[in-house]
This record gives C-alpha cells, sequence and structure tokens, in this order.
C-alpha cells in the first residue's frame, strides 16, 4: 500500500484514477493562475485606456483546467471501505480525514 500511494503524480496508476487531472503539478495551476491574472489585468487596462465611444473588450477566458473526479478525495486518502466493512472516515487532529488504518490482513494479502 506505501508503494502504490507514493507512485509519481505521472504514473499510470495515478492518470487511470485521476484522469487528466494527475497531469497537471501545482507549478502547472499556479502559471495557469498567472496566465489568467495578467489576461484579466491587460483587459481592465485596454478597458480603462479605450475611448470613450469605443465598446469595451471581451472579458477573457480562463486558461481550461482539468475537472477533478467526484470521487477523486477519496481515491487519494486509499479509497472505500476497508476489508472490514468500516468507512475508514477517522477525524484526524487538523478536523480532516485520517488515513485508513490497515490491518495485518490487508497488508498479508497485498503482499502476497
Amino acid at each position: 500500500m506505501v508503494l502504490i500511494k507514493h507512485l509519481p503524480r505521472d504514473s499510470a496508476l495515478q492518470r487511470d484514477l485521476h484522469g487528466e487531472a494527475a497531469d497537471w503539478s501545482v507549478t502547472d495551476h499556479l502559471l495557469a493562475a498567472a496566465v489568467d491574472h495578467l489576461a484579466v489585468a491587460n483587459w481592465m487596462f485596454s478597458c480603462v485606456n479605450s475611448g470613450e465611444d469605443d465598446e469595451t473588450p471581451e472579458f477573457p477566458q480562463p486558461v481550461p483546467r482539468p475537472k477533478p473526479g467526484e470521487d477523486e478525495e477519496s481515491e487519494e486518502d486509499g479509497g472505500g471501505p476497508g476489508a472490514d466493512g468500516s468507512s475508514g472516515a477517522a477525524s484526524a487532529p487538523g478536523g480532516g480525514k485520517a488515513p485508513p488504518a490497515v490491518s495485518p490482513g490487508q497488508l498479508a494479502r497485498f503482499f502476497g
């Protein structure tokens, strides 16, 4: 389980689980946000400095981003119910979900 959880974001398993969102790193999201902000700033500059008789330019379209899957969050933290029927939804100290506990039986099945 540890090996699978720590696969790189560009691995085939991550792409299969998360689709196009697996190809986007934090850097890609930051660059898309920077491009969007620059486009809006240029649009504002153009609106302010255009003549009064000119019509306002069209608002810029944001850079398309991958849409996260509906069940992406549950897949990232280890998936659905465990072998014992528990949901694995225990709370972490920070208020988020704690990773589900892995039983010795689950480890034995995984490693054969």
